[in-house]
């Protein structure tokens, strides 16, 4: 089956759906995504968007926070402008029907996250993202010029060069994409394609992503020859749930926000001596004093406590979370949580310019899966939303931009997917071991403390695993178990390759060789192409 249409988003989250709605305005629009089109980061997200809403705030004041936490690879340029677009992203929230957190006189109910000298934080309780998520969502399904294909997973994406003919600069007119009932393999072709599936959690043994986070569109885009930049910047979230059953359910940052302490095991609050913000310092810091105090006590999990704030106060703030942890049997206006750092948001990505491109024609990258210089080394809590919100809108202006200017040129035939001499596989086991061995020597080689020996062994590991899952690939019919496992080799590989270049200890990158941070010579992004890698 082949698909046709002005625009193709892939992933379903906050910046894929924002796209679509503004790109249906120029033309038909498809959106792809791999499960159900609120299965994404977006939904879990609890914190909410780190916005200038308030008189006692300023642009000037949320831009130098933003800074600090990048720890100087921040481009000015993009935190200006997604710093001082944020409050019109906002007001176009609340015109589709988004209800924030508010006072009853109407006035925004404003949180603090770690980093933030002023409150900012736009939210709805405790679940931002699942009542954003929504919103979006019905949008979509009200807009005529919006198609969406749940359950189908983009496989590779169609490069000129390689089904059309040789090009001065390559063009991508769309993906391949397995459809999960049926197995079987459509082609979906646009005249732009945006890359908004998100993040790369799952590479990572533990992480507070949702299992769609395997960084499908980051090794697509790598494969296709685009740019990846400042994959070895991986926040892990100080903070969460400690629990066999949880699955690193989040415990929000707005929790130390509104009073949380992070304590020893006998009680003892240990972030004063780490940072002067305490408990509201930056994530990279946080996690890493955590990490630090782990290993010297040799036990398993810190922990986050406020109880002592009002008990209708806690459940009315973090009404989701309250409920969660009781779950598991946690009373938190009672006792302290058990708490442990896990692999939350991808800093790096798809390199891109201001407006979402990247360095292939007609190919947009939004949202966590791109790099496009807000973040640095280390995001700022709840810029991410903001980003994919500021993004959505810039792309979706420059790709209509683009298909208005070339409007005689035509999506050329491409040839349907071929195959080959694949045949089904009888050892899923295979992929199974892969999987667990790949996230497992990246959580203890190159997690949130690494070194030339772990990274060394992390290099070994993945050259070989990458040649065992390619020749599984290339033999054995495609389900969508293979695809993610191909992509987290890939993305795990980038990583790998990115921390290894970067001989220094700056923001979410830790190496105990170099503890020192290097102006002098890495004060700069790390930019990786297929075969290609170098510090710019």
């Amino acid at each position: 089956m082949e698909i046709r249409s002005d625009f193709l988003v892939i992933g379903s989250g906050i910046a894929g759906l924002s796209f679509a709605l503004k790109a249906a305005k120029a033309g038909t629009v498809t959106i792809i995504t791999k499960r159900h089109i609120e299965d994404s980061a977006t939904y879990y997200a609890q914190g909410g968007i780190a916005a200038v809403m308030d008189g006692a705030d300023s642009f000037e004041s949320h831009i130098q926070d933003t800074l600090t936490a990048g720890a100087g690879l921040c481009h000015r340029d993009v935190v200006e402008m997604v710093v001082r677009d944020g409050p019109e992203r906002i007001r176009e929230l609340k015109g589709l029907g988004m209800k924030f957190s508010s006072s009853p006189a109407g006035d925004l109910n404003l949180g603090k996250e770690g980093g933030h000298s002023k409150r900012r934080i736009i939210h709805a309780g405790d679940f931002t993202g699942r009542v954003l998520e929504n919103a979006l969502v019905e949008a979509v399904r009200r807009e005529k010029n919006i198609t969406v294909h749940t359950g189908h997973m983009a496989v590779n994406l169609i490069n000129h060069s390689k089904f059309v003919g040789e090009v001065d600069t390559d063009i991508i007119w769309g993906v391949y994409a397995l459809e999960r009932d049926s197995g079987k393999i459509h082609t979906f072709l646009a005249k732009a394609t945006v890359i908004a599936t998100g993040g790369a959690g799952k590479v990572y043994l533990y992480t507070s992503n949702p299992d769609v986070a395997t960084g499908d569109g980051i090794a697509m885009a790598w494969r296709a020859g685009a740019e990846v930049a400042d994959m070895e910047f991986i926040q892990f979230h100080p903070t969460c749930l400690y629990h066999p059953e949880a699955k690193s359910f989040l415990i929000s940052e707005a929790v130390r926000g509104e009073g949380g302490i992070l304590k020893l095991s006998d009680g003892t609050p240990f972030m004063k001596k780490y940072h002067p913000m305490a408990d509201l310092g930056p994530r990279d810091i946080v996690a890493r004093a955590i990490d630090f105090e782990l290993k010297k006590s040799g036990e398993e999990c810190v922990y986050l406590d406020i109880s002592h704030r009002p008990a209708e106060f806690i459940k009315k703030r973090f009404p989701n979370i309250y409920e969660k942890c009781l779950g598991f049997g946690f009373d938190m206006t009672k006792e302290a949580l058990p708490v442990v750092p896990a692999a939350h948001y991808t800093c790096g990505g798809i390199r891109t310019d201001s407006h979402g491109s990247t360095n292939i024609k007609r190919l947009y990258a939004i949202g966590e899966s791109a790099c496009t210089g807000l973040h640095g080394a280390n995001r700022l809590a709840s810029n991410s939303l903001l980003e994919g919100l500021v993004f959505a809108d810039r792309a979706s202006k420059h790709a209509a931009g683009l298909i208005k200017k070339s409007a005689g040129e035509r999506i050329p035939s491409i040839p349907p997917w071929e195959p080959g001499g694949a045949v089904e596989s009888d050892e899923a086991v295979v992929i199974t071991h892969n999987w667990d061995e790949i996230r497992r020597f990246m959580w203890n080689y190159v997690g949130v403390v690494r070194s030339n020996k772990r990274l060394e062994r992390a290099t070994r590991r993945i050259d070989l695993l990458t040649r065992e899952i390619n020749e599984y690939y290339w033999d054995f019919t495609i389900t969508g178990d293979l695809i993610e496992l191909r992509n987290i080799a890939t993305v795990a590989d980038i990583i790998i390759r990115s921390a290894t270049l970067r001989k220094e200890s700056r923001g979410l990158h830790y190496n105990i060789d170099y503890p020192e941070r290097d102006d002098a010579n890495f004060k700069r992004d790390t930019i990786l192409k297929a075969e290609l890698f170098c510090l710019l």
